[in-house]
């Protein structure tokens, strides 16, 4: 539950950044998210030939430099780009998927070779099919953790006065209680009873 005001005293705090799973998991999408765009951009420099004077050398490059941005803003608790970074993902998968074949179909003779060989391209190519089904699980996971709730506590984590009423006491001031005796309690009449008569006649 979002708080848009805080009570005087109080701080808002996401305690779903503070757990130890939820920051590894931060630091493991945003890992992914640059391993693509680095593989993008050396499957893009390294087969710049084939892909000089066509459309796919601009698009990819922008693609990685969106996976850049998209790590960096998941650097920074960002949650609403993982939905749009496994859709990019998904879309990215199928055409890598397609792409790959036509590499190592290029590596016979007869083709003027680009400045890295066609079958490491290739391979690079499968590469970014696996670390893009890595990515849509990583950044799903991510996100049904929630790292946007927030929620108010005391400023300093410190409970407020009146606030702790019902903690339980300090041992020395449980001691110092009264103890109550059973002797004193009030005894009740059972008035359900009919008054007893003790004279016979």
């Amino acid at each position: 539950m979002e708080s848009t005001s805080v009570r005087p005293g109080y701080e808002l705090w996401r305690p779903n950044r503070e757990k130890a799973e939820t920051k590894t998991m931060k630091a493991i999408v945003s890992f992914v998210l640059l391993v693509s765009a680095g593989l993008l951009v050396v499957i893009t420099i390294g087969g710049w030939t084939r892909l000089e004077g066509s459309s796919v050398a601009i698009m990819t490059l922008l693609w990685a430099g969106l996976y850049v941005l998209f790590a960096l803003l998941v650097a920074r608790w960002n949650r609403g780009v993982l939905p749009v970074a496994s859709a990019l993902a998904i879309v990215l998968a199928i055409v890598a998927g397609v792409a790959a074949p036509g590499w190592f179909a290029r590596s016979k003779s007869g083709f003027s070779p680009p400045p890295l060989p066609d079958d490491l391209l290739g391979l690079l190519t499968i590469i970014v099919v696996a670390v893009q089904l890595l990515l849509i699980a990583v950044a799903m996971v991510g996100f049904n953790q929630n790292w946007h709730v927030e929620e108010e506590r005391p400023v300093g984590g410190v409970p407020l006065a009146g606030e702790d009423e019902d903690a339980a006491l300090p041992p020395e001031e449980e001691e110092a209680l009264p103890e109550e005796d059973d002797e004193t309690l009030p005894r009740l009449e059972d008035e359900s009873l009919p008054p007893r008569d003790d004279q016979h006649r």
